[in-house]
């Protein structure tokens, strides 16, 4: 793209020069989108993401479906990779592994110079995706997305925000910054978070031991007009253990910690026993203050063991060749067609 170098810093610049002017250079933007139960969104969102941002830029829509077991996830993924040969690429899992390890899939698959991570509920509109790369433009690593309002389920809502507290302690997170499943990375940051090959990944956990240059947009936040979300309990407190034991040793220095409180709690309860049992010879002994005693220290005891058993199974599971996510099929993008769209 021919530059005129007679046009001022100020003047108005579409995203792509304002990204090349900024070092970032972007020539083709990837979509990754983790499809689960999502053949009633999927094809409409892909739709949309080609009429908003088609003309912006050289696209590429990479779906990875983590083995959706409800409906025809798969079937509509093939036909949307028939339908958009030259932009849509299609990565089928060969089991269910979990939304973030379905997007890593994705961005060891992807080649553009910026990757967007959104889900596949249609709830972020398409056309906020501009805001996101422009943001970008400005020399960040990494742009979240933030809301005025989320339209989830309460739960959801209540998990989520569990889960940026935990983030805060656990991984340092930056006060104001919202993790949020709809954001995008630069080439840069794509390269770092793929060489994690461990089981358990978790995305914002590998970005934020990358990169402190961050960045968030306000975007909107439209209503589940389909299904409902995947993430049950059972989800959000394995993604949970996967910020504890995967990024953290907090864990186990709070267990540390707590077995040498109880320590000192117990020597000055014994302490306080003896100088009594002097001070009144008559007191009888009791049983029920050592059963408690007894009781408080071996739940101590057991909940570091097992904090300590998770951490140990995790490293075997990682040494046993446990994979991150087996492709069973990978349909790429056709590159005559690809570059007959260039060409255009």
């Amino acid at each position: 793209m021919a530059v005129n170098n007679n046009v001022s810093d100020n003047a108005v610049m579409e995203p792509e020069d304002k990204l090349r002017r900024s070092g970032v250079g972007l020539a083709r933007l990837s979509i990754i989108i983790p499809v689960y139960n999502g053949a009633k969104t999927i094809g409409p969102l892909v739709s949309r993401l080609h009429e908003e941002l088609a003309r912006r830029y050289e696209l590429e829509v990479v779906l990875v479906n983590d083995c959706s077991p409800r409906d025809d996830s798969e079937k509509v993924c093939r036909q949307l990779c028939r339908k958009y040969r030259g932009s849509v690429s299609f990565v089928n899992l060969s089991k269910n592994f979990g939304e973030h390890n379905a997007v890593m899939a994705g961005l060891r698959y992807c080649t553009g110079d910026a990757a967007v991570i959104m889900d596949d509920d249609f709830q972020n509109p398409p056309g906020e995706v501009i805001k996101l790369v422009e943001k970008l433009s400005e020399g960040y690593d990494v742009v979240y997305s933030c809301y005025e309002k989320k339209q989830h389920h309460w739960f959801r809502n209540l998990g989520s925000r569990f889960n940026n507290f935990v983030a805060s302690v656990m991984l340092g997170k930056p006060k104001g910054l919202y993790l949020s499943s709809f954001k995008v990375i630069n080439r840069f940051l794509v390269g770092e978070v793929s060489r994690y090959d461990g089981p358990y990944p978790y995305i914002d956990g590998l970005i934020l031991r990358v990169t402190r240059k961050y960045a968030t947009v306000l975007v909107g936040h439209d209503p589940r007009e389909e299904g409902r979300s995947g993430y049950n309990l059972h989800k959000l407190i394995s993604l949970w253990l996967n910020m504890f034991t995967n990024f953290s040793i907090l864990p186990l220095r709070v267990a540390s910690i707590g077995g040498v409180l109880f320590a000192l709690l117990g020597f000055a309860f014994a302490l306080f026993v003896i100088v009594e049992k002097l001070a009144d010879p008559t007191i009888p002994v009791g049983w029920t203050s050592t059963v408690c005693i007894i009781l408080v220290v071996a739940g101590v005891q057991l909940i570091a063991l097992g904090m300590i058993g998770e951490y140990l199974g995790r490293l075997f599971l990682k040494d046993n060749g446990s994979p991150q996510y087996v492709v069973r099929e990978f349909i790429p993008i056709e590159r005559e067609s690809f570059d007959e769209k260039r060409g255009e």
